[in-house]
């Protein structure tokens, strides 16, 4: 069956009916946007009807991830050692490929299942945590780990601290189950999320930790994603944020008495990561992980010359030659009259996703029939040639929640899926 269709079909004004000439004369009317599948996606079709696919998937594209890798190392090069940040990336497979390619260990994780499952499958993982874990996510951690297997906890993982109740905490944990653990202090840097930004604090956690045998300072951690957003001169914003982070490492050192640049200093992020490229800073790692798939989120100046990676493809089941409404089937008619991208109806396999149709073009939401996560109405133009069992493409709007939906990603490489990754679970 072909599920790609290409057509050239052009609708001619004199065999329009007459209201529809009537409201093409109005300048305020939509234009026909529709187009068939890309060559690209013509590609994507064919792969997923040879594998036999036939179920909404997650499609990576590995010739477009190496891309986006080999950018992201020719701009870290070795100023900055690379952490990957694996809420952006959650697959083991995934996360063991970025690994190799970019011949870094280092990951920032943000879930505690997702650490336990890590310290399982990549035992020589160097583990930062990406947020302050309520103390009882980590007393599950380390009652789910077994000790034996390989990942040293007290060696290996670093838990983001970002208060001084917070350390007391785990404090008290640590001595509960003694264990050692090796804290990371996060800083306000300018996001104002959280994180130490009084002094005073910063000197009485510095304080907690060197006075107890199980704690012990691993580094400190900065996000600074604002400053891809925030109005005015972005390198202004960089330099602010570095500032701060300079004057809280350096105020570490005098009160500790000792050097702390060999320590973890994490920052920045995929929005921000190039901002880094050229100049002098307080950290020595930088994290990033959704540039290397592109959500749509991360359309950044930024990030212009990656590319996405990711698609969430699923099938159509029902291909409609026009638009009704249940209840007021007129209205329907109407609304395809005023906008011809609402002649016809395509209902796909699933939907509601974080998640926008990018193929075939012109695709768009009916806001009357409603969103649904099971067979969702999309309109098109009567240039767009979709029959049941054709492919729609969806590019995420990210990629933490939306590649968890799915069981398993489909690794296309050189127009042929190639591999399937299971998803974290």
């Amino acid at each position: 069956m072909e599920h790609c269709r290409q057509s050239d079909r052009k609708v001619s004004p004199m065999g329009m009916g007459l209201w529809e000439r009537l409201f093409s004369i109005v300048p305020l009317r939509p234009r026909r946007k529709g187009k068939n599948h890309a060559e690209y996606f013509q590609g994507l079709c064919r792969a997923l009807d040879d594998a036999g696919v036939s179920k909404p998937t997650l499609v990576v594209d590995r010739n477009r991830l190496d891309k986006n890798i080999e950018l992201l190392k020719r701009s870290v090069g070795t100023r900055f050692d690379y952490r990957i940040v694996a809420k952006s990336l959650p697959s083991i497979a995934l996360l063991k490929y970025v690994m190799e390619q970019t011949s870094t260990k280092r990951l920032m994780i943000f879930h505690q299942p997702f650490l336990n499952e890590v310290a399982k499958a990549i035992p020589d993982a160097d583990v930062l945590m990406g947020k302050p874990m309520p103390v009882a996510a980590a007393r599950n951690f380390y009652e789910g780990h077994a000790a034996d297997g390989g990942f040293n906890a007290g060696e290996q993982l670093q838990w983001l601290i970002d208060t001084a109740d917070r350390l007391r905490q785990y404090q008290a944990l640590a001595h509960e189950a003694k264990v050692s653990m090796k804290i990371n202090i996060e800083l306000d840097i300018g996001l104002h999320r959280g994180g130490v930004s009084d002094d005073q604090e910063l000197i009485e956690m510095l304080d907690l930790i060197e006075s107890d045998p199980y704690l012990s300072l691993s580094g400190f951690m900065g996000y600074e994603v604002h400053i891809a957003k925030v109005p005015g001169n972005k390198l202004v914003a960089r330099n602010k944020a570095m500032a701060i982070y300079e004057d809280m490492v350096a105020l570490a050192e005098r009160h500790l008495g000792r050097g702390l640049r060999h320590l973890t200093l994490n920052g920045a992020g995929s929005p921000t990561y190039k901002y880094y490229e050229s100049g002098a800073f307080p950290i020595n790692e930088v994290a990033a992980g959704s540039c290397l798939v592109k959500p749509s989120d991360f359309d950044l100046v930024t990030l212009v010359d990656h590319v996405p990676a990711a698609f969430i493809a699923t099938p159509v089941l029902k291909a409609l030659t026009k638009t009704e409404l249940p209840g007021v089937e007129w209205l329907g008619k109407l609304m395809s009259l005023w906008n011809p991208n609402r002649e016809k109806a395509f209902f796909t396999y699933g939907g509601y996703w974080k998640a926008n149709p990018i193929s075939p073009e012109g695709l768009i939401i009916n806001p009357l029939f409603g969103r649904s996560t099971n067979q969702e109405m999309y309109n098109g133009s009567s240039d767009i040639d979709l029959k049941a069992d054709d492919w729609v493409f969806f590019r995420p709007t990210q990629s933490e929640s939306v590649f968890l939906q799915f069981e398993d990603i489909a690794v296309c490489e050189d127009g042929r899926i190639e591999q399937w990754w299971p998803v974290l679970n």
